[in-house]
This record gives structure tokens, C-alpha cells and sequence, in this order.
């Protein structure tokens, strides 16, 4: 009997063994894709906007990606491939890595935990403060009778490079997305191993 207790533990172990491996495998996947997607759109927005900055002396941080629509005319725009494959690339390195950062010291994570609230609290402030300038250009132009949802841009803080507002809002909540879970898996960390060192209560 205990033989075949044990053999059935082991049997256990193994497939939970297995199906770690292909979670891991598939995390590893899509992380992949998603480093390809943002590389590919990074290089050829920064190929666009370079030529057009050659030739015009002028250009709209990130409205090359809120023109471009993918794989046709109609559907989601690179930029909102671009924030969603760096979203689903960061949920995967937190998974593939995760426990690669036990190792680090208490002082060292209580850094990067206030780096990491710093980049969130500045991320929170301009996914606001884009959103509401977006939203107020939008009620402007359409009192004057105009629709241009995609093509508002701030002239600031260069004239010569100002930013589309759809890019900046979305791109803003992708990193405020990326710094509150980073933020929380931290402080879920430290809140675990500080309960197993003091033991129950």
C-alpha cells in the first residue's frame, strides 16, 4: 500500500511537473510575440517619423501609429496593438520571472517599490491630464461642428514635435497598468513573507 501511495505522489508530481513546463512554455510564446509586435511597430514608426521630420521639419509623436490601421482599414490601430502587446508582455515576464526576485534583498525591494509607486503616480497624472485635454479638444471641435477624433495634438513642450493626444493617453495607461501591478505583486510579496516570518497570530 504505501508503494503505491508513493507511486501515486510521484505520478502527481510529474504532471504537475509537465503542465508547469507548458505554462511556461506558453508564457515564453507570448512573451516572444509580443516583443516582435512592439519591435516591429516601434521600427516603423520611428522609420516614418524620421523621413517625415527630414523632409518637414516637423512631426506628431505617435499619430503615425494612430493613423495606421492593421491589417485593414477599419480595425485597430498599431497604436492599440502597441499598448496591448506591452501590457500582455509584462503580465508574462511577471510570470516567468517571478521567482527569480525572491533572491532580493528587503532594502533593494523597498527601492524599487518606490520607484515603481513614483512611475505609477506619474503615469495616473497623465492618463488623467491627457484624457481630459483629449475630451476637451473633442467637445470644442465638435461645437464648431467638426469631427476629429484621432488627429488632436498638443504642440508641448516643442513646437516642432507635439504629441498626438490619442497616442499619449493610451500609451499612459499601458505604463499606469504596468507600475500599479508591478506595485502590487511587490507589496503582495512583502506582505506574504512578512506574514510566514512572524507566523500566526
Amino acid at each position: 500500500m504505501c508503494y503505491y501511495h508513493y507511486y501515486l505522489a510521484e505520478m502527481h508530481d510529474l504532471r504537475l511537473e509537465g503542465e508547469a513546463k507548458i505554462t511556461r512554455k506558453l508564457y515564453l510564446g507570448i512573451f516572444y510575440a509580443c516583443a516582435f509586435v512592439m519591435a516591429a511597430i516601434t521600427t516603423y514608426a520611428v522609420y516614418v517619423s524620421v523621413n517625415e521630420y527630414l523632409h518637414t521639419g516637423k512631426v506628431v509623436i505617435g499619430e503615425v501609429l494612430v493613423d495606421t490601421e492593421f491589417p485593414v482599414k477599419g480595425l485597430s490601430k498599431l497604436v492599440t496593438y502597441l499598448m496591448i502587446v506591452s501590457v500582455v508582455g509584462w503580465y508574462c515576464v511577471t510570470k516567468l520571472g517571478a521567482n527569480k526576485v525572491q533572491g532580493i534583498s528587503k532594502s533593494t525591494k523597498s527601492i524599487l517599490q518606490v520607484v515603481v509607486l513614483a512611475i505609477a503616480i506619474i503615469a495616473l497624472y497623465e492618463f488623467i491630464y491627457n484624457f481630459i485635454l483629449w475630451n476637451s479638444f473633442i467637445t470644442v471641435d465638435i461645437m464648431r461642428g467638426i469631427m476629429k477624433l484621432d488627429s488632436i495634438n498638443v504642440p508641448y513642450p516643442n513646437p516642432k514635435t507635439p504629441w498626438n493626444l490619442v497616442f499619449a493617453t493610451k500609451m499612459a495607461l499601458a505604463a499606469l497598468l504596468i507600475s500599479a501591478h508591478g506595485f502590487y505583486l511587490m507589496s503582495k510579496k512583502s506582505s506574504i513573507s512578512k506574514a510566514a516570518i512572524n507566523g500566526p497570530v
